[in-house]
């Protein structure tokens, strides 16, 4: 039986399927209104893993979430990145330099209303400043006490040993979905060192539904290929953590729904079996 749950950084218990909050509106609306109460809904569906960044809106993604579920549950997670700045073009770019982590930390902190951000998330490696100070300033961080647990996005197998080296990894955030396995190799390498693996983009953008095999499973189940891409990406690996976004209701639903859906060993195999151009 797949366990529902996972402990990141082997202490911090989640449930692992979470809500990718990147697509949540953030500017005053109906739109807004709707983006927190759908976050309330996702806490009462009991998820315990939120997944937000700087990046979101310059840091408007983790306000609004502080705006709908401060004081937060203690079983709640509200995990974030830093490591991405806005010039003053407006352009956004990879920025690892330690005065702006420290910096973007310190926002997410009071724009989250916490003393400590449990997971921080690098966004991306800054290849114009050493892995060293990226990854040595979210150390003195923690040691600090600003930070719980430190995680990677968008890593080779090679980066992310090279930063196991420097400092304990507790997650890894990869595209990754029942139909872009890019990434296998890091979601291995994730799987033999227990690090937490969330895929973004679980869901192939709705395409999963156009290929016949997913169609086929799904009416097996009688679920949907939404819930199938989530269910095989729950049985893939216990280190996987998806996190969907969505801004509707009836998604949400959906996807938290997958949870409950079991794979057949012979479905299973004929899903593993497809690749992008499998029709």
């Amino acid at each position: 039986m797949t366990s529902a749950t996972f402990r990141i950084g082997g202490d911090l218990e989640v449930r692992r399927l979470g809500l990718g909050a990147m697509h949540l509106a953030t500017e005053p609306s109906d739109a807004r209104e709707a983006s927190l109460a759908l976050a309330r809904r996702a806490v009462e569906l009991g998820v315990t893993l939120i997944d937000t960044a700087h990046m979101y809106g310059g840091g408007a993604n983790e306000e609004l979430l502080a705006e709908a579920l401060h004081p937060y549950p203690k079983d709640l997670l509200v995990a974030t990145k830093v490591g991405v700045s806005r010039s003053p073009s407006g352009e956004w770019g990879l920025d690892g330099r330690p005065d702006v982590l420290r910096a973007q930390v310190d926002e997410a902190l009071r724009r989250l209303r916490v003393d400590r951000v449990e997971l921080l998330q690098l966004h991306r490696i800054d290849p114009e400043t050493p892995l060293a100070d990226q990854l040595g300033t979210l150390r003195e961080l923690r040691t600090e006490g600003k930070v719980g647990r430190i995680g990677l996005s968008e890593v080779t197998v090679a980066e992310l040993d090279r930063a196991r080296e420097i400092v304990d990894i507790a997650s890894v955030q990869n595209r990754y979905n029942l139909l872009d396995r890019e990434h296998d190799a890091v979601l291995e390498a994730c799987t033999a060192a227990d690090i937490a693996f969330l895929p973004w983009r679980p869901v192939a953008h709705g395409s999963s539904g156009t290929r016949a095999e997913v169609a086929a499973v799904a009416a097996e189940l009688g679920v949907t290929a939404t819930q199938v891409a989530l269910a095989w990406l729950l049985d893939r690996s216990p280190v996987v953590l998806p996190i969907p976004s969505t801004t509707r209701a009836d998604h949400l639903e959906e996807n938290l729904a997958a949870a409950a859906v079991h794979l057949t060993p012979a479905q299973r195999a004929r899903l593993d079996g497809l690749t992008h151009e499998d029709a």
